[in-house]
C-alpha cells in the first residue's frame, strides 16, 4: 500500500468529555491546592471499531485501531504530548495548552485525564464542559499497520473496500473539539484529517503545498494536476524531492511544521507494516480501490 508516511492525519470521538469540579463543596470555578479549576476526562480515540475513512489526503478505506498501538507514544513521550483545544486553531485559545495529561491505555481505547489549569481560556471552556458538549479529537502519524486490499464483502464493510488495522501510532496533541465528526456514521461526513488541512492551509501554505504535491506523486499525478479537491491547497504546488519516499519514522521538524508536535513522542519502530499483500494487485490497481474518484476524474 502505497501512503505518505510523514502525514500528520486526524481521528474523532464523539463520545462527549467529562468534566469534575475541582471542589464541589465550593463550586466548579473553585481552584484545588493544585491550582486547578477541575478535571477534564475521556477517550481520544477507542479500540476495535471500524469506521470509513474517506479523504482527498489519505484516500477511501476502513479502519480500526488495535490495542497497544498508543502503548509506545505514551511510554516514551508523554510529556510531548500536549493537550489543546480544536487542534490549536480556535481564534481566540490559539496553541494554549489546557492542563497536563495521565493518559493511558484502558480496555476500551486510548483514555485520558488533564486537570485544566486555572486560566482565562480555560475559563471560557468550562460552560461548555459542564454541558457536555464537546467531543475528542486527536492528531498524529501512523508507524505501522497492516492492509487487507480485498477484504470482501461483509455486514461492517458491505461494498468490500479495503481495510486497515492500525498496530502503532506516535500521537502530537489531542483534545476536545466543537465538532467531532462521528467515524461510526454513514458515507458523507467530512474527513478530519482534510478539515485540518484546509485550516492549516491558512497558516502555513508552504508545508500544505509540499504534502500535496507528495502524495499527488504518490498517485501518478503530475503536481500541478487541476483536481476538484477540498484540501484546501495550491494546486499548482511544485514538486517536493521527497515526494516519493516512504518515511518510516516520522519527520520532527515536518511535524513541529504542521502545528505543535515535537520529536521524541515514538522512538523508531521494530516492525515495518506488511511488506506483502496476498491480493497481488498492482500499484496501479491499488490506487484504483482507494482513490476511486481518480479513475472518474480521468473518465470526464
Amino acid at each position: 500500500m502505497e501512503i505518505l508516511r510523514d502525514l500528520d492525519v486526524v481521528r474523532d470521538v464523539p463520545r462527549k468529555v467529562e468534566f469534575r469540579a475541582a471542589d464541589p463543596a465550593e463550586g466548579d470555578d473553585a481552584a484545588s491546592t493544585d491550582e486547578s479549576l477541575g478535571l477534564m476526562t475521556g477517550h481520544f480515540s477507542m479500540f476495535n471499531n471500524w469506521y470509513e475513512i474517506d479523504s482527498w489526503w489519505e484516500g477511501r478505506f476502513l479502519e480500526s485501531i488495535a490495542p497497544g498501538a498508543f502503548r509506545k507514544t505514551l511510554a516514551e513521550g508523554r510529556d510531548l504530548i500536549k493537550v489543546l483545544y480544536d487542534h490549536g486553531m480556535d481564534p481566540q485559545i490559539g496553541n494554549k495548552v489546557l492542563g497536563p495529561h495521565d493518559s493511558r491505555e484502558d480496555g476500551d481505547g486510548a483514555y485520558y485525564e488533564c486537570p485544566l489549569f486555572d486560566t482565562s481560556y480555560n475559563r471560557d471552556l468550562l460552560p461548555g464542559l459542564r454541558a457536555g458538549v464537546y467531543g475528542s479529537s486527536f492528531r498524529f502519524r501512523v508507524i505501522r499497520d497492516e492492509w487487507n486490499e480485498e477484504p470482501g464483502k461483509s455486514d461492517y464493510n458491505p461494498e468490500g473496500i479495503p481495510e486497515r488495522t492500525i498496530k502503532e501510532v506516535r500521537v502530537f496533541e489531542f483534545g476536545p473539539v466543537t465538532f467531532p465528526a462521528n467515524p461510526e456514521a454513514t458515507a458523507g461526513v467530512r474527513s478530519g484529517t482534510d478539515d485540518f488541512y484546509e485550516r492549516l492551509q491558512g497558516r502555513n501554505p508552504e508545508r500544505v503545498s509540499q504534502l500535496r504535491s507528495r502524495v499527488l506523486g504518490l498517485r501518478g499525478q503530475p503536481a500541478g494536476a487541476a483536481t476538484s479537491d477540498d484540501s484546501g491547497a495550491d494546486s499548482s504546488a511544485e514538486v517536493d524531492g521527497e515526494q516519493n519516499a516512504d518515511i518510516r519514522t516520522p519527520d520532527a521538524d515536518a511535524a513541529r511544521d504542521a502545528g505543535t508536535s515535537a520529536d521524541g513522542a515514538a522512538g523508531n519502530p521494530t516492525d515495518a507494516p506488511a511488506p506483502s499483500h496476498p491480493s497481488g494487485l498492482t500499484p496501479s490497481q491499488r490506487r484504483e480501490r482507494l482513490f476511486p474518484f481518480l479513475t472518474k476524474e480521468s473518465a470526464a
